[in-house]
């Protein structure tokens, strides 16, 4: 397992207290939950079979606290509420974010906390991250007080937020978010998260509890903020977390290791006071042995940090193919926020296709409509042996700035199993897993779909959802404007002076 794991050297960070095991846990079982809809249906069945005593404790990016669970179905808040009057214990970190006027979530989070902290759950609104970062991290554990074999955690890439209640049709959440007019007014949305059982679940578990104990303040006292929270009503200081119970028993063939992201700051994160940067160094690391295919699914695909290791890879390995999935436009495509992030997109896909410009292919996706689909997401499978699905985005941000979490896994023909899955959708046919033959059929597919759209949709339509990715690019003043925003606020660098001199992780 070495060969794919970090070490606990390898991670570079030993102050935490999820590698006092050894740095991967073995004997778990990793369900991949593939749409927001199956992810919230499997987490409001396991919600509803705890009892008084049981517990619950989650992260999120961004918590609405009026979505619905299912068609006609609870909302988180009512769900999470009527678990804290009956007696379990919920408690939860939710980034206190920008605020909404910024195309931010601060009104949301704080709505959903004050919501469950009246009904008795201990919600915090927590902030101690580098200046322009934010807490990423998406992760429910759920601790059962006698059965704990059936102690089970969800780690991925979906919030507890409006418009990730999306299905295999991408029809869309009914409950809509802000977004680029052009995915609609119900955005399809395509997304991944995992269900993890076995022991496992203990080392997520000292994610969580590294970061609830951290003694620093969770905001910083300006008189505003001051204001909003007393107004708000919300805890300035957790209480002492209870026991833990013992990490749950076996339950399946699947290793899997906890990887993370905490940038480097003053004053420092106790459980990383350097920061921790495992999931970078993980990637390098599965790029390194890679020697037939990298696939990619990614909110973004930026910056050339990232594409650093990809090009490596392509040199060394002459059979290496690469395909990657993203969304056809940014979340938010107007004329100042379209460019940095289209800038930043180009300069990875650029600098991967100049090293194999054959071996390299960028995809988007669409619905039976023909409207674009939000690839949320955040998978990557390397030659069927190594997969990872969590928070983190492929850009320097998700690698060095904010607080992610995410989980490789190997074993028992999972991400084969997974990638299978992934590609029969996006195609519409039985795929071709063999990566050159596979890397051929995603290349038929999608130049058949882009000339039935060429050609007026004339006719039935090709199978599948993927197009060519073609984005717009940046050119002239505004690539010198972009550039900037890029580097310094849509995609900052969170390392220290001496680890980005060195270009290290």
């Amino acid at each position: 397992m070495s060969d794919w794991f970090l070490t606990p050297e390898e991670r570079g960070n030993p102050a935490t207290d999820i590698d006092r095991d050894g740095s991967w846990s073995d004997g778990n079982l990793v369900r991949p939950l593939i749409h927001g809809a199956v992810y919230f249906q499997r987490l409001y069945d396991e919600l509803c079979a705890l009892l008084p005593g049981d517990r619950v404790y989650f992260t999120d990016w961004r918590g609405d606290a009026d979505e619905a669970l299912y068609r006609d179905g609870p909302t988180v808040g009512t769900v999470l509420c009527d678990l804290a009057r009956s007696g379990v214990e919920v408690r939860g970190l939710l980034w206190r974010s920008h605020s909404d006027h910024l195309s931010f979530n601060a009104q949301e989070n704080q709505l959903l906390g004050t919501e469950l902290n009246e009904a008795g759950a201990e919600i915090l609104l927590d902030q101690r991250v580098r200046r322009l970062a934010s807490h990423h991290q998406k992760l429910f554990v759920i601790r059962h007080r006698i059965a704990g074999e059936k102690d089970v955690a969800f780690v991925g890439g979906i919030d507890l937020s409006h418009q990730r209640r999306d299905d295999h049709r991408h029809l869309g959440d009914p409950q809509q978010a802000p977004m680029d007019p052009r995915y609609g007014n119900r955005t399809p949305w395509h997304d991944v998260a995992l269900e993890i059982r076995g022991p496992v679940v203990g080392d997520l578990l000292r994610t969580f509890v590294e970061r609830w104990d951290d003694p620093h303040p969770l905001d910083r006292r300006t008189p505003y903020r001051v204001l909003v929270q007393r107004k708000a009503r919300m805890p300035r200081h957790p209480s002492k977390l209870p026991e833990s119970f013992p990490d749950p028993p076996a339950a399946g063939r699947h290793a899997v290791q906890v990887l993370r992201t905490y940038g480097h700051k003053h004053p420092g994160f106790p459980f990383a006071p350097h920061g921790e940067y495992s999931i970078a160094r993980a990637y390098r690391k599965a790029f390194e042995r890679a020697q037939r295919l990298i696939y990619i699914e990614d909110q973004y695909l930026w910056s050339s940090v990232v594409a650093e290791g990809i090009c490596t890879a392509l040199e060394r390995a002459p059979e290496l193919r690469v395909i990657a999935v993203v969304p056809r436009y940014p979340d938010s495509d107007g004329r100042i926020t379209g460019p940095p992030a289209r800038y930043a997109q180009l300069q990875a896909i650029d600098a991967m296709r100049a090293v194999a410009p054959d071996r390299v292919a960028v995809y988007n996706l669409e619905n039976a409509d023909g409207v674009p689909i939000y690839v949320h997401a955040k998978v990557c499978v390397v030659d069927d042996e190594w997969f990872t699905c969590g928070s983190d985005n492929f850009n320097r941000r998700s690698w060095t700035n904010d607080s992610e979490l995410t989980c490789a896994v190997v074993g028992e023909g999972l991400p084969r199993s997974l990638r299978s899955e992934l590609w029969a959708e996006h195609l519409g046919m039985e795929p071709v897993l063999d990566p050159v033959e596979g890397f051929a059929q995603w290349a038929k597919t999608a130049a058949a779909l882009d000339g039935w759209h060429a050609a007026g949709r004339v006719g039935v339509r090709p199978p599948g959802q993927i197009r060519r990715h073609r984005p717009v690019r940046v050119r002239g003043l505004a690539a010198v404007w972009s550039q900037f925003m890029s580097d310094h606020v849509y995609d900052p660098d969170g390392r220290p002076r001496a680890m980005r001199r060195r270009d290290e992780f």
